[in-house]
């Protein structure tokens, strides 16, 4: 809904070894953490791995296997959450930075088993800085 803003610019930090990037939630209402179904995260064509992936909001850090019934942990527009993997990059270069999220909506029913589900992504280019 809102692919563009996903990735905040200038936020990609590097341990070196793990590579993290802020995201804003694509959608005009917060959502339970529950409805975070995955994410991916890839630098420079090089996609993190999947069990690698953590997801930070409020303070907290998930998995997304953690996520599958966290409905205490609220991710709102304002606020920035933080997609993190095990991607080796080198911090004062610019990188091109590629996130891809689904979300499942709620409240809004497709079927008699099915709730909307949105996949959005964004790509922006930034340098790393050291973490």
């Amino acid at each position: 809904m809102i692919p563009d803003r996903i990735i905040e610019q200038g936020t990609l930090t590097t341990d070196g070894a793990r590579t993290a990037v802020e995201v804003r939630l694509p959608w005009y209402r917060a959502l339970p953490g529950s409805c975070i179904a995955g994410a991916k995260l890839s630098i420079d064509g090089v996609e993190a791995p999947t069990e690698s992936l953590r997801w930070r909001m409020n303070d907290r850090e998930f998995s997304f296997g953690e996520l599958v019934d966290e409905t205490g942990e609220w991710w709102f527009p304002t606020d920035s959450a933080v997609l993190s993997g095990d991607i080796p990059v080198a911090d004062d270069a610019d990188h091109e930075v590629r996130v891809d999220l689904t979300l499942y909506i709620p409240y809004i029913i497709i079927s008699d088993t099915e709730t909307l589900h949105i996949e959005e992504h964004d790509v922006k280019t930034m340098k790393a800085v050291a973490a």
